[in-house]
């Protein structure tokens, strides 16, 4: 599936309301450590997807497809691309927090953990903190470093 990336320098509103829709956190967007990344093609628009780098550890901030794109692979094709940019940064892994998509998540090898095993600097972020709920399934997928 081809498509390209382009990192934003900045949260755009196209961003924020596609996460909004999507239902994903969008309070702290503008803070240091995160990085979004839109993700098109030729029919256009398909959806966005971040990384946030917390100390060592790199969890996936969002992914979002959008409504008229969805149920065609693209958000398996968003999460390798992420997977890849933060193999390429040497990330030993990604963490996630997710409500709704762990059956996904785990379709793609990531393992849900109990909460308590979560590294110091991934529970300091707001997003383990107090962005999600504390129902919300925490987990991981190690990478392998280029």
């Amino acid at each position: 599936m081809a498509f390209n990336a382009v990192v934003l320098p900045e949260p755009t509103s196209d961003l924020i309301a596609a996460l909004e829709a999507a239902g994903l956190p969008t309070d702290d967007l503008h803070q240091p450590g995160r990085c979004f990344y839109r993700f098109a093609d030729d029919a256009g628009l398909i959806g966005y997807g971040g990384l946030e780098q917390v100390g060592p550890d790199v969890l996936i901030r969002s992914i979002a497809v959008i409504d008229d794109r969805r149920n065609a692979g693209h958000g398996a094709a968003i999460l390798s691309w992420l997977e890849a940019s933060a193999a390429e940064q040497q990330a030993p892994g990604l963490y996630l927090l997710t409500t709704s998509a762990t059956a996904f998540f785990e379709r793609h090898g990531y393992v849900v953990l109990p909460r308590s095993a979560a590294p110091p600097a991934v529970t300091a972020s707001r997003q383990f903190s107090t962005l999600c709920p504390a129902s919300a399934a925490f987990m991981f997928k190690e990478l392998r470093t280029q």
